[in-house]
Formats: C-alpha cells, sequence, structure tokens
C-alpha cells in the first residue's frame, strides 16, 4: 500500500545521529531523531523536543569542559572531598549528561543552523547555513486542504527509530565522545502505518494533531506522516498509553510449566502534529513550500 509513498518520504527523510555519555562513565550511548527537509535552502521540520535537544548540547558540553579544566587545575591538591565539592559544584552526578553530540544525515558541510520553535506545539524549523551539498534535490508536497483529513483514513509514518549506526568511540586520553570514520554510518528507516482515530485539540479547542492507532516509535520523532500518495498530512511528534483496562492474572504452561502471568494492558498510540499547524508555521517564517 505504502511502497511507493516510502520510497518517495524517503528522498527528503533524513536521521539525526546522537551520542552521549554520562557523567563518570565511559559507555556512549547511541540514539536517533529524525528531520524532513522542506525546500532546497536548507529548511527543515522536526519536533520541538527534537531541536531542543541538538540546542542544549552546545551548553551541556561546554558545561563539562570547564569541569575537566577546573578539575585539571587542582593538580596534586585533588582530593575525593575536593572533587566532590567540585562535582557538587557544577551539578554532576552519576544520571547527568556530561557529553552529547549529534550528525545529521544531510547537509554536508553545514557550519551552523538557525532554528524557530513553535511557542505552543511540538514543532520547530531548522535552516542549515554554509552546506557544499543538500543531499536532497525532491521536497515533501502538503496536503492542500487539511480537513480532509478524516477518522479512518491510513496513514504512515517514516524515521530512524533504532539505531545501528557504530561510527563512535570514547577517546579515554581526551576524556570525549566523538563520531569516527570506523564502524557503520548509517541506521535503516522505519515506516509504521496507523488509521487515524481521533484529533487532538488545544486548550481554544483548535484542531492542533491527530490520533494514529498504531506508537510512533523513538527516535521517529520529527519524521513526516504521509499517505498513499505521499503527500505530507502532519508530522510525528510523541506516543500516548491508553490503559485498556484488560489486567490479566493467570497461569499458563511455558516449556511444560506452570507459570504465573501478571499484566496490565494498554494500547499504544502515535500522537501527530496537524498539517495546517506545519503549514500556518512556515508561512509565519516566510519558508517556501508545496502543497498540493
Amino acid at each position: 500500500m505504502f511502497v511507493s509513498a516510502v520510497e518517495q518520504a524517503s528522498e527528503f527523510t533524513r536521521p539525526i545521529y546522537i551520542i552521549s555519555r554520562l557523567f563518570g562513565s565511559t559507555d556512549v550511548q547511541p540514539g536517533a531523531a529524525t528531520l524532513f527537509l522542506v525546500n532546497a535552502d536548507g529548511w527543515a521540520l522536526t519536533c520541538r523536543h527534537v531541536a531542543q535537544a541538538l540546542i542544549s548540547g552546545d551548553e551541556v558540553n561546554k558545561k563539562y569542559q570547564t569541569f575537566k579544566v577546573e578539575r585539571d587545575a587542582l593538580g596534586k591538591l585533588r582530593s575525593r572531598r575536593t572533587l566532590k565539592d567540585l562535582e557538587q559544584k557544577h551539578g554532576f552526578n552519576r544520571t547527568q549528561v556530561a557529553e552529547i553530540k549529534f550528525m545529521v544525515g544531510c547537509a554536508e558541510g553545514f557550519t551552523t543552523f538557525d532554528w524557530h520553535l513553535h511557542p505552543n506545539v511540538d514543532v520547530a524549523l531548522l535552516q542549515f547555513k554554509g552546506f557544499t551539498n543538500l543531499g536532497c534535490t525532491t521536497f515533501p508536497t502538503f496536503a492542500k486542504n487539511g480537513s480532509d483529513l478524516k477518522q479512518g483514513k491510513f496513514l504512515c509514518r517514516l524515521g530512524f527509530p533504532f539505531p545501528e549506526f557504530t561510527n563512535f568511540s570514547y577517546d579515554a586520553a581526551t576524556e570525549a565522545i566523538n563520531f569516527s570514520s570506523e564502524g557503520r554510518r548509517e541506521t535503516p528507516r522505519f515506516p509504521i502505518e496507523g488509521m487515524v482515530t481521533r484529533y487532538i485539540g488545544a486548550q481554544d479547542a483548535a484542531i492542533v494533531g491527530f490520533e494514529l492507532s498504531t506508537p510512533g516509535l523513538k527516535g521517529q520523532s520529527g519524521g513526516p506522516t504521509f499517505d498513499t500518495d505521499g503527500r505530507i498530512w502532519g508530522m510525528q511528534s510523541s506516543t500516548n498509553h491508553l490503559d485498556l483496562d484488560f489486567d490479566v492474572d493467570l497461569e499458563v504452561f511455558r516449556q511444560g510449566k506452570k507459570k504465573r502471568v501478571q499484566d496490565s494492558a494498554f494500547l499504544h498510540v502515535g500522537h501527530c502534529v496537524h498539517v495546517e499547524v506545519l503549514k500556518t508555521f512556515m508561512r509565519e517564517k516566510g519558508v517556501a513550500f508545496v502543497e498540493g
């Protein structure tokens, strides 16, 4: 049903590769998010929470660099107590992120990016600056009339929920995580379909989103939601968990043995930002796009 549409959406949907490390740990944690390019000027849509993570990354890294400089300045005077005091001064503990870095699967050679965060909805616009190659020549077409989106319509989402890239490492000498030239550089795209079940309204009752019968997956945030023709109807934003009130407490046989199973069932549904919100935001910021 969505074979052609997925191929079409893949032309402008790109991954955001994210690596991070907790304070005091050498383990590098890979993650991913999604954006989709809107035009040849380097504009892209993604979720506000994704953009905020990218924007705050610099502050997180600067904070850790400052900590290291002050720690090294202690020299031989460093003791467990003084080190603990320094960690508390900077707000570090073993659950805090010490480093976070990202790499975008488009806009080669970009030097910086500008951003606009929607004040009320989980939407952000990014514009990559100074890129040498955008890596995209085909751009999305947004649905012309958002009121045509009705309950029962089947849509598909595309993103990068299962990070499989391995081109990163921790450098013990510099105590830093970095992307590298070794290892797998890509993560496969992952589509998932769903039926429009309900609309999502703001406090003023205006429709700002819609619900799909299947969950949006972690890493798909910021990816496009489209129909069988590849036309954009929204953007994956989050997942909600609906209590089905189907609690189970049963004895069952597993591999020839009795086993007690206790479980509570939930329906995981996807929340998407509505196409009219996306178009209005782009118009407000002077971003060119195609609708039809």
